[in-house]
């Protein structure tokens, strides 16, 4: 909801964004010493995905933005346990044209939730939660309703943080400015006007890994039911300040001062979101605006916390047990990962209109933050792996090579038409200049290259389709799937 109520102080806010953005750009591009300057250059210039074509050259940034159709990207990256350089691309809002700055405000989605895992980490350091007690011992607004499906094993903090609980509802649509907000108990308990369903059993907790942001916006309910007041409140006060992350918040509607920085949210075919963003009451879950810079602050507090030479909001035992693995690669509100001689804590998000992912590098002190204003996120690896090429972080990138395998056009053109994978999806093959594409319903197209004269991949994800008979054979996670071919 934007808070300036007449056209004059709407004038004065786009004023003020524009101010900023400039400066933005300013310090981005001019005050940076050459060293890092030419760092920034070879990562606009190196993008890559997992899959390459032998002899490709790599990417440039503007280019892949365009191709994805990315109205706007902001970038953050850590060496050394500092920020190394921040810089901003491309446009918060294509109707005003309003310039996505280093200051500019993205929805941090499930990101929402690693923050969320310091802020209860900080409630455990202080003896008001215990990780591994029931959690209806610390829920009095709301109480968990446990039935046989449970197994007769209580659900704790460990297990919501960690997604080891057994619940239900992995994630959330949001909610149009102009509607009416469910409470987080109508959420919890699926009732009108919330709509996803209630946050249950599906197994007995510690059984295995199973995203749920239905687990996590419990946390929210005990968080605030502990401090005795708003989880937004407790939040941007207790976790975000201490952080230095002045410039993000928790809660709605914006403060009057960061209205004007929130970037609008686009689908992947470029349609802004009706109201220019979702609103989640799921906060825990889903509810932080951002920006790299700030993310940053967090991922380096949490690297040097981790080896005891910071403690402004955890100490390091805290933190070593945030980080540490429940099950799997599942922590307390990250996932930890080992590529080469490097651990690394990351998250991604994914809300209507955003996308985003942090890595932070616990032995070396590396990092990098992306976030763009669309639903297209494959470029946010494409940019992870420029860092992580140019920044040399040994064995994060290693890209399949491929050659490809000429097909006569006469064959090539035998393969287009409409093919039906499911009941509500058809891929499109088209042929231009002899380079086949594939599209999806209600996605954006996809050249596809021969590996043989019937089997074709896409570089942007892992996904194969062979030609065959009048069907085609789509291959992706382990799976396969027949899709007849449209008269």
């Amino acid at each position: 909801m934007n808070p300036f109520s007449s056209r004059k102080k709407q004038v004065i806010a786009l004023l003020i964004i524009i101010i900023t953005g400039l400066s933005g750009k300013l310090f981005a591009q001019s005050d940076y010493p050459a060293d890092v300057k030419e760092r920034i250059s070879k990562v606009e210039n190196n993008l890559g995905g997992g899959i390459r074509i032998e002899g490709e050259n790599p990417f440039n940034l503007q280019q892949r933005m365009k191709f994805y159709n990315v109205p706007g990207v902001s970038v953050a990256v850590i060496r050394n346990f500092k920020i190394d350089w921040v810089k901003a691309y491309g446009l918060a809002d294509n109707e005003s044209r309003i310039p996505v700055t280093t200051k500019t405000l993205f929805q941090a989605a499930s990101i929402s939730k690693s923050l969320n895992g310091v802020g209860a980490m900080k409630l455990v350091e202080e003896k008001k939660l215990d990780l591994d007690a029931d959690i209806n011992n610390y829920l009095t607004s709301w109480k968990f309703p446990y039935d046989s499906v449970s197994g007769n094993k209580k659900i704790t903090l460990r297990n919501l943080l960690s997604h080891t609980a057994g619940l239900t509802v992995h994630g959330f649509p949001g909610y149009e400015p102009t509607d009416k907000f469910p409470s987080v108990n109508q959420i919890l308990d699926g009732v009108s006007p919330a709509n996803t369903k209630a946050v249950r059993s599906q197994f007995a907790p510690s059984s295995k890994v199973q995203y749920s942001g239905g687990g996590t916006t419990i946390t929210q309910v005990m968080i605030a039911d502990q401090t005795k007041t708003s989880y937004a409140k407790y939040m941007n006060e207790k976790i975000l300040a201490p952080l230095g992350m002045t410039g993000s918040f928790y809660g709605y509607p914006a403060p009057a001062a960061k209205a004007a920085l929130l970037s609008t949210g686009y689908s992947a075919d470029g349609t802004p979101v009706k109201g220019k963003y979702h609103v989640y009451p799921e906060q825990a879950a889903a509810g932080l605006w951002t920006n790299p810079t700030d993310l940053a602050k967090y991922i380096i507090e949490t690297q040097l916390a981790f080896q005891g030479k910071s403690g402004k909001v955890l100490s390091k035992a805290s933190t070593l047990q945030r980080l540490n693995p429940v099950m799997s690669d599942a922590a307390l509100g990250v996932f930890i990962v080992k590529k080469g001689n490097a651990t690394y804590f990351t998250h991604g998000g994914s809300n209507e209109g955003f996308r985003c992912q942090y890595f932070g590098d616990l032995e070396n002190g590396n990092g990098i933050v992306v976030m763009v204003n669309s639903d297209n996120g494959a470029i946010l690896n494409e940019i992870i792996n420029s860092v992580a090429t140019v920044y040399n972080w040994k064995e994060f990138y290693n890209p399949v090579v491929k050659q490809i395998q000429p097909v006569e056009s006469k064959l090539l053109t035998s393969y287009t038409g409409r093919y039906q994978l499911s009941p509500d999806m058809i891929i499109t093959i088209s042929v231009k200049e002899n380079q086949l594409f594939a599209q999806a319903t209600n996605q954006p197209a996809f050249a596809i290259y021969p590996e043989s004269v019937t089997m074709f991949f896409v570089k942007e994800f892992e996904a194969k389709m062979e030609f065959s008979n009048d069907k085609l054979v789509f291959y992706q996670n382990g799976q396969k799937t027949d899709a007849k071919k449209l008269p």
